[in-house]
């Protein structure tokens, strides 16, 4: 039986192989953990469909493809007598860990002992993420030099031509500048947006919206809401209604191109991204047509603090129809947010802030949020991108319509 790299989400094509918890020769168990496999979104468990004796063909450290051959076992076979193994020293934690292999390069070149930073991995085991956020210890100042003795001043000599300005220093050469090389997950991260930007013809409409009776709304229910629900509510479960009910009337901002073809769908799987330990990652609620207020609350609350560990499970990042970013929640007032391909627009939130408006003809200060639809424009004109954004400004500003589903 071969284990190969599965098909991990629509974003993801490769991924790096991790510490391998068994050797080759080795009995596994069915359902036995093997490996683990590390994205530029989550990290992913490999382990073993049925019992029998491994094989390992790929080494950890190496980058393969989706569908690349990991290991294969021979079912049904039994390992042979293991020979006594010496009687182990005491290890320092980095080496009771195995490592990936990238792991002392890294730490080399940040002057790091891996011994001594805190593993975040399984059993402790240092992840190249780990390096990333550790600082090289501090270095003792150099001893000063002793004081020369005096010498007898030098007699003056007739002024000389100016020494010639010294040759620039290059960048590899200058103390001020720190080289490090970009992780796995990071190589990705980067090759996934330029795709995306060079792969779809994106453009972004803007419009503002005025939040204050969706924030009054919210601050007289919020204690009621949090008393039966258990959970905060929030203005993201308000975008989500509000953007399916406008992917309900705009239906291309809702599909996506395959090959000569548009994909229509009617079904709405809202991306919600949210920021984890290895970047955005973008899970995906479900149905959201059918979730209620809290429902939606608690699943974005579940996401969040998943994601910030690592534990989002696969098929919870594939898919989606449309996503959701908030930028605001960073300070960010203005932005042009990425496509999520396949998808075809992506809305963009923004920190609400207090702006002098015009409202029936008078100067009045009210909570503002600009918002920004990027969209793909081989499938979504411009006269839809901007309906389709005034149709949510429209839902955000009346939120009663929303509550009473008219």
């Amino acid at each position: 039986m071969e284990i190969k790299v599965p098909e991990i989400g629509e974003s993801i094509v490769e991924a790096v192989v991790g510490q391998w918890m068994k050797q080759s020769g080795e009995q596994v168990s069915a359902d036995e953990l093997l490996v683990e496999l590390e994205t530029d979104k989550i990290n992913v468990e490999i382990r073993a469909e049925s019992a029998g004796i491994l094989s390992i063909l790929a080494q950890e450290g190496e980058t393969l493809e989706v569908g690349a051959v990991l290991a294969r076992i021979e079912e049904g076979a039994t390992a042979s007598e293991s020979v006594k193994q010496e009687e182990p020293r005491d290890a320092s934690p980095a080496e009771a860990a195995p490592m990936n292999p990238a792991v002392p390069k890294i730490a080399a070149e940040k002057g790091l002992n891996p011994a001594q930073v805190k593993g975040s991995g399984r059993d402790g085991r240092v992840l190249v993420d780990d390096l990333h956020a550790s600082s090289p210890p501090a270095t003792a100042s150099p001893t000063a030099p002793p004081t020369p003795e005096p010498v007898p001043a030098p007699t003056p000599k007739p002024p000389s031509a100016p020494a010639p300005a010294p040759a620039a220093t290059s960048t590899k050469d200058d103390p001020r500048i720190r080289r490090v090389a970009m992780s796995p997950i990071r190589k990705k991260i980067a090759a996934h947006l330029l795709a995306a930007r060079q792969q779809t013809a994106m453009l972004t409409t803007f419009n503002e919206v005025d939040m204050k009776r969706l924030l009054d709304l919210r601050h007289s229910h919020q204690e009621s809401f949090r008393q039966k629900h258990d959970v905060k509510l929030g203005l993201m479960s308000f975008f989500v209604k509000a953007s399916v009910e406008a992917l309900k009337e705009f239906e291309a901002v809702n599909g996506q191109i395959d090959d000569q073809d548009i994909i229509y769908q009617d079904f709405y799987d809202i991306g919600i991204a949210v920021g984890g330990k290895r970047g955005l990652v973008v899970p995906i609620l479900r149905d959201a047509d059918s979730l209620s207020f809290a429902a939606i609350e608690k699943q974005i609350r579940d996401f969040g603090a998943r994601a910030e560990s690592g534990k989002l499970a696969l098929e919870e990042i594939q898919g989606g129809t449309f996503t959701i970013s908030n930028g605001g929640v960073y300070g960010s007032l203005l932005s042009t947010p990425i496509l999520n391909p396949p998808q075809s627009a992506v809305l963009g939130m923004h920190a609400t802030q207090q702006r002098p408006v015009v409202v029936d003809g008078q100067i009045v200060i009210r909570p503002m949020m600009n918002l920004a639809l990027s969209y793909d424009h081989r499938i979504i004109d411009g006269r839809e991108a901007v309906s389709f954004l005034k149709r949510i400004k429209t839902l955000i500003e009346d939120p009663a319509e929303m509550l009473l589903e008219m």
